[in-house]
C-alpha cells in the first residue's frame, strides 16, 4: 500500500506539470484558434535559461525565476503573436502547424548552438531534502509545489477564460474575428495576452520538469507529445476535463514505470512501453473523439497551388536530376560523394510528402517512421542485395500506412497530425528498441541490437557496389518516383486528392469515396517512403533507428514545406539541404545552421504557403520550355562542359561556372523571346511579373484598350466611364 501511495503521489506531480503545460497549450488554441507545437520547446528553451542564470551566473533563485516568468517569457510571447502568429490569419490550418514546427526546429538548433550538448547540466529540485508525510509516505516538497501550482494555474484559467471581460474577447476572436471586432473588441490585444501567458506556462511547466529529466533539448521538446493528450482529452477547449486528463496520464505514466519492471512475463518487451504510455492515452483519446464532420471549401487570403506539370517538363527534369548526379559522381571527392550518397533516400522520402501531404492535404508526421519499416525489410528480407527487398518495402509500408490511416477516416487537420505524431513516438521510443523475440520457428530482431545492415543492390549487368554508381542508381530511382508523383497529379487519381483537399463536403455530395481515396494516399505514400528508407540503408550501409526519429522527420518535412510540398522539385531541394555536406563543408564551425535556416524560412510560410521552389524558381522556368532549340543550345553547352571537364581542358571550378552561365543563359533568352512575343502584341517588351506565356496563349487576342472598354458598357448597358467620373467630380 505505501509503494502505491508513493507512486500515486508521484504520478500527481507529474500530472501537475502536463496541467501546466496542456494549459497554456489549450489557452492558445481556444484563443488564437493555433495549435501551438512549439510549447514545449519553449519550455524548455526557459529551463535552459533558468540554469544559465542560476547555475552559470550565479543569480538567486527568486531573481532567475521573476526574470524568466514576468519578463522574458511573456515578451517572448508577445512578439511571437506580433512578429508571426498575426500574420497567419486566413492561412490553412496546416500553414499554421508547419510555422509552429518551424520554430520549434528553430529554437532546438539555437539551444544545442549556445549550450554545448557534450556537457551534463542538472537543475535541483525546489526546497531540495524538505518532505512532507502523507499517510506515511514522505513527499518532496518540489511535489506539493508543482501541485499547487497546477492547481491554481488551472482555476486561474478557468476564471480568465470564463469569468473576465478579456477571455471573453479572447475566445470571441477565435470563434468570429469580424463579428467580434463590429462589438468594439480589439483582436490584437487579446491575442498578445494569450500568447504571453501561454508562453509564461510553458516555462513555468520546463522548469518544473527539469529536475526530472536531463537537461537535453529533445526529451524537454517532446514532452510536449504527453501533454498533447491532456490537450485532446479536454478537446483543447475544456480547461477542467485537460487538468484531469493531466492528471490520468500522470498516474499512468508512474504506474507504469514502477509495476511495469516487476512483472516476469513479457518485462524485457513491456519495458519500452513505459515511455509511450502518454502516447498510448493520446492515441486513444483521438480514437474516441466524435467524428469529424466533413470540411467544405474554406477561403482564406492565400491560396495554395498544385501545379499539373507537363509530361515534357517532367522528363527534363528526370534527365536532368540523372545527368547532374554523374556530373557530380565525376567530380566529388571521395569522402564526400559517400556523404552525398543518402541524399536520394531522403529524397525519394519526401517526394512521398507530395501525395499525401501536397496534393490530399493529410497532416501526417510520420514519414520517416515508414523510412524506418522500409529500413527494417531491406534489411532483413533483402539483405544480401537482392531487389525484392524495396518490393517488399514498398508492400509491407503500404500495409502499416493503410492500417495508419484508420484513424485518418474520423480525424481531419491537427488531430490527424496528432495521431501519426503518436505513431511516430511510438516507433521511436518503443518498437525500434525491443529486443529480439520468437513467434513458432521465426525470430526477430527489428534493429539487430542497435543497428541494421545493408548490401548494396545487386543488378544485371552493371555492380554499384562503389559509391559513384551508387549515387547514380540513387538518382535513377529519385528520377523514377519523380516521375510516379507528376503520373499521379496528371490522372484521375491527383484529381480526387486536390478535391479531397479543397472540399471534402463536395466530394461526398458528388459521390467520390473519401474514405477509400484517403486509404489509398496513405499506402501509396507510406510505400514511396518504404523505398527510400531502403535506398538510404544502402547508401551508409548501416542505419540505426535514431535515424528514423520523430524530430527528424519534422526537417524533412519542414524543408518540402520550405522548397513546394508540390513540386519534385522541392524534393530535389531537400534532399542537396539534409542529405549532403554543403553547409557542413561552408560553415564547418556551425553545425546547427542547417536546422536553423529552415526554421527561420519555415517562420515566413504564412506569406507564401506554395513554398520558395514553386512559387519563385519555377515560373522563371515554363518559358524555357516552349522554346526546344533553347532547351537543346543550352543543354548542349552543359554537356561540352562535362566533356572538357573529362577530357582535362578544364577544372572543375571552370565546369561549374560554365553549366552556371548555360542554364542561367536558357532562362534569360527564353524569358526574352517570351517578353518579345509580349511586346508584339501590348507595345512593351518587358513581360509582366509573374506572366509566363504571352496574352494569345491565355485565351487573348490582343490587351485591352479604352475604346474595348467602353463598348463592353454599351452591350451592358452602363454608362460610359467618363460621365461616370464627371459625376463624381460634380458630386
Amino acid at each position: 500500500m505505501k509503494e502505491f501511495l508513493t507512486f500515486t503521489i508521484s504520478g500527481l506531480a507529474t500530472g501537475g506539470i502536463y496541467a501546466i503545460t496542456a494549459g497554456g497549450l489549450t489557452l492558445t488554441y481556444t484563443t488564437t484558434g493555433i495549435f501551438n507545437f512549439a510549447h514545449g520547446a519553449t519550455g524548455m528553451f526557459a529551463a535552459f535559461t533558468y540554469w544559465q542564470l542560476h547555475y552559470g551566473w550565479g543569480w538567486p533563485v527568486l531573481l532567475s525565476l521573476a526574470v524568466i516568468l514576468l519578463i522574458l517569457a511573456p515578451l517572448f510571447g508577445a512578439l511571437m503573436h506580433l512578429v508571426i502568429m498575426r500574420r497567419l490569419e486566413g492561412t490553412s490550418q496546416a500553414t499554421k502547424l508547419m510555422v509552429t514546427v518551424a520554430i520549434l526546429l528553430s529554437m532546438v538548433a539555437a539551444v544545442l548552438w549556445i549550450w554545448d550538448p557534450n556537457k551534463n547540466r542538472n537543475i535541483t529540485p525546489f526546497f531540495q531534502g524538505h518532505v512532507v508525510k502523507v499517510l506515511g509516505v514522505r513527499v518532496p516538497y518540489s511535489d506539493v509545489t508543482t501541485l499547487a501550482v497546477a492547481l491554481l494555474v488551472a482555476i486561474g484559467l478557468w476564471i480568465l477564460l470564463t469569468r473576465t471581460r478579456t477571455g471573453v474577447a479572447m475566445r470571441a476572436t477565435v470563434d468570429d474575428r469580424s463579428l467580434a471586432v463590429l462589438n468594439g473588441s480589439r483582436p490584437e490585444v487579446p491575442g498578445m495576452m494569450a500568447w504571453a501567458i501561454g508562453t509564461m506556462l510553458a516555462a513555468v511547466a520546463g522548469i518544473l520538469v527539469a529536475p526530472k529529466l536531463s537537461l537535453s533539448p529533445l526529451p524537454l521538446t517532446l514532452l510536449i507529445v504527453n501533454a498533447y493528450a491532456a490537450a485532446v482529452i479536454g478537446r483543447l477547449r475544456s480547461l477542467p476535463m485537460t487538468f484531469v486528463g493531466a492528471l490520468i496520464i500522470g498516474l499512468a505514466n508512474d504506474y507504469a514505470i514502477g509495476y511495469v519492471p516487476k512483472w516476469e512475463a513479457g518485462a524485457d518487451y513491456l519495458t519500452g512501453f513505459i515511455a509511450v504510455v502518454p502516447v498510448v492515452v493520446l492515441f486513444v483519446a483521438l480514437l474516441l473523439l466524435p467524428q469529424s464532420q466533413l470540411r467544405g471549401h474554406a477561403a482564406s487570403r492565400t491560396r495554395e497551388i498544385a501545379r499539373r506539370p507537363s509530361w515534357p517538363g517532367s522528363a527534363v527534369f528526370a534527365v536532368a536530376v540523372v545527368f547532374g548526379a554523374v556530373i557530380a559522381a565525376r567530380t566529388l571527392d571521395p569522402i564526400d560523394l559517400y556523404g552525398s550518397t543518402k541524399m536520394w533516400g531522403f529524397g525519394i522520402i519526401a517526394l512521398s510528402m507530395i501525395p499525401l501531404v501536397g496534393y490530399a492535404g493529410q497532416l501526417s508526421l510520420c514519414q520517416l517512421s515508414f523510412a524506418g519499416i522500409g529500413a527494417i525489410a531491406v534489411s532483413h528480407w533483402g539483405g544480401d542485395g537482392s531487389l525484392m527487398g524495396l518490393v517488399y518495402a514498398a508492400v509491407l509500408c503500404a500495409v502499416v500506412g493503410a492500417v495508419v490511416a484508420l484513424p485518418a477516416l474520423r480525424l481531419s487537420g491537427i488531430y490527424l497530425a496528432l495521431a501519426t505524431a503518436a505513431f511516430a513516438v511510438a516507433m521511436d521510443r518503443w518498437i525500434y528498441l525491443m529486443p529480439k523475440w520468437t513467434w513458432g520457428d521465426t525470430t526477430f530482431n527489428i534493429f539487430n541490437g542497435g543497428t541494421l545492415h545493408f548490401e548494396r543492390y545487386d543488378l544485371p549487368f552493371v555492380s554499384i557496389e562503389g559509391d559513384r554508381a551508387y549515387f547514380v542508381f540513387g538518382a535513377v530511382v529519385f528520377a523514377l518516383f519523380s516521375l510516379i508523383v507528376v503520373a499521379i497529379r496528371r490522372g484521375e487519381f491527383g484529381k480526387r486528392l486536390l478535391a479531397l483537399k479543397d472540399s471534402p463536403a463536395a466530394c461526398a455530395t458528388l459521390g467520390i469515396n473519401h474514405k477509400l481515396t484517403t486509404l489509398a494516399v496513405f499506402a501509396t505514400s507510406a510505400a514511396i517512403a518504404g523505398v527510400g528508407g531502403g535506398i538510404l540503408g544502402g547508401a551508409t550501409r548501416s542505419v540505426s533507428a535514431t535515424q528514423f526519429e520523430f524530430f527528424a522527420g519534422l526537417s524533412i518535412l519542414m524543408a518540402m514545406v520550405i522548397a513546394g510540398l508540390n513540386s519534385p522539385g522541392g524534393a530535389l531541394f531537400s534532399a542537396i539541404l539534409l542529405g549532403t555536406p554543403l553547409m557542413t563543408n561552408l560553415f564547418p564551425d556551425y553545425v546547427q545552421l542547417t536546422t536553423i535556416l529552415i526554421g527561420l524560412n519555415g517562420i515566413a510560410l504564412g506569406r507564401n504557403p506554395n513554398g520558395m521552389i514553386a512559387a519563385q524558381l519555377r515560373p522563371k522556368w515554363d518559358p524555357a520550355l516552349k522554346y526546344p532549340a533553347v532547351m537543346a543550345a543550352g543543354s548542349a553547352l552543359v554537356v561540352l562542359a562535362f566533356a572538357a571537364r573529362e577530357a582535362d581542358l578544364v577544372g572543375n571550378y571552370a565546369m561549374v561556372i560554365a553549366i552556371a552561365v548555360a542554364l542561367i543563359g536558357i532562362s534569360s533568352v527564353a524569358r526574352g523571346l517570351e517578353a518579345e512575343k509580349v511586346g508584339k502584341l501590348t507595345g512593351s517588351s518587358v513581360l509582366p511579373e509573374g506572366m509566363t506565356a504571352p496574352p494569345e496563349h491565355l485565351g487573348l487576342s490582343k490587351p485591352f484598350t479604352p475604346a474595348d472598354i467602353e463598348a463592353l458598357d454599351r452591350t451592358l448597358g452602363l454608362p460610359p466611364l467618363t460621365a461616370v467620373s464627371g459625376g463624381r467630380h460634380g458630386a
